[in-house]
């Protein structure tokens, strides 16, 4: 029978393995961001700029003191963090490579959708271009024929295709950004590698994909672990059931849970204190928020992403940030970033649940101003 526990007990488990209850808990300076990346095991990627994009934030948040540059020093000069498809686009550990080696080679048509029917001589134009040339942006192309498009999200350079496709092959990798500009380099000469790593099996994925969820998310289900992926759900419940036998993991259930969740023993036994009384603005795009029936459980707090509905539909705004004070998201801020001005602005202050509010207005407004001058920090 499952262990029952009380749903503040596995927040603050969640909270913990997310390093939301502490302060800069990975330290800080640029090693602080390939160590907070390798633990969250990934950071999305994403154009919005209403406020700073969500690669940025994300590290933000766990980072106190994290600088832009940092991610460029991890991604184009150390290495140590690269750019391929998770969930969505994401910055990924290169110590995980190997477990994305078999995606590049046998899955990006899934990706197809994002560069439309790509011609080989077009794909070998773009290689030879940067082979003999060096790195390259899609700007740097001036010789195109442009092309009709066959999907909303195509474009009708025939060269960019053709970069996209080598890059979900894992021919090329984005080896710099310039704000969404991207730099692309042949995979092997960024990397300094011979030949790619050799591809992971699917049970060491599986693997990977259970450890990773453990350590970022310390309470799993099989929603969460296979999150946008549900094809390897079969296996990783035969490996989640192996983990059980040899009580490695424990079953869990908790108010208002339907699905099985499964935790390591040792975090049922560890002392989890109330969360510190930290205050998080928190991108939509964040681990601890973009899995939305999850956030809904542990938290009791459904989080609308309105940036696509129109304006007289939106309950929370353009872009709401979930605001999590303590163990507890009390708030959903619209904010907007006035570059000219150079101000962050509130668009909308919507409440969530109860307590002392003018209090929690006092924490808000610290970190906003905290975020406002992380946000204009040239």
């Amino acid at each position: 029978m499952p262990i029952r526990l009380p749903t503040v007990q596995a927040r603050r488990i969640w909270l913990r393995a997310q390093k939301l209850d502490e302060d800069a808990p990975f330290g800080s300076g640029p090693q602080a961001t390939r160590a907070a990346v390798e633990h969250l095991g990934y950071v999305q990627i994403d154009t919005i700029n209403v406020i700073e994009r969500c690669h940025h934030q994300i590290l933000y948040t766990r980072i106190p003191r994290y600088q832009r540059d940092h991610l460029h020093q991890a991604q184009t000069v150390d290495k140590t963090v690269f750019e391929y498809w998770t969930h969505a686009l994401s910055y990924l550990p290169t110590s995980d490579m190997r477990f994305y080696i078999g995606a590049m080679k046998h899955h990006w048509q899934r990706r197809s959708a994002w560069f439309g029917a790509v011609k080989d001589e077009d794909l070998r134009k773009v290689l030879d271009r940067i082979r003999k040339r060096g790195a390259l942006t899609i700007r740097d192309i001036d010789d195109d024929v442009l092309v009709e498009k066959d999907h909303a999200w195509a474009s009708r350079k025939p060269s960019k295709r053709a970069l996209q496709l080598a890059f979900y092959k894992g021919l090329v990798t984005v080896s710099e950004r310039t704000g969404m500009l991207k730099t692309y380099e042949l995979a092997n000469r960024h990397f300094g590698w011979q030949h790619a790593p050799k591809a992971a099996s699917d049970a060491q994925i599986l693997s990977y994909l259970l450890e990773r969820a453990l350590r970022s998310q310390g309470i799993v289900s099989l929603d969460s672990i296979c999150y946008a992926d549900p094809r390897r759900k079969p296996g990783m419940r035969r490996l989640i059931e192996a983990r059980l036998r040899r009580k490695e993991l424990v079953a869990l259930g908790f108010a208002g849970a339907t699905l099985e969740h499964w935790v390591r023993p040792e975090l049922l036994e560890a002392n989890v204190d109330p969360a510190r009384e930290m205050v998080h603005i928190l991108s939509p795009f964040d681990p601890l928020i973009h899995q939305r029936k999850r956030l809904q459980l542990f938290f009791g707090y459904e989080h609308r992403f309105e940036a696509y509905v129109p304006k007289a539909q939106r309950r929370f705004g353009y872009f709401a940030q979930p605001v999590l004070l303590g163990d507890a998201i009390v708030a959903a801020i619209d904010l907007k970033t006035d570059r000219e001005q150079r101000k962050l602005r509130v668009q909308q202050w919507t409440w969530i649940g109860r307590g002392p509010r003018r209090a929690y207005k006092i924490r808000i407004e610290e970190a906003l101003h905290r975020f406002e001058r992380f946000q204009l920090a040239r």
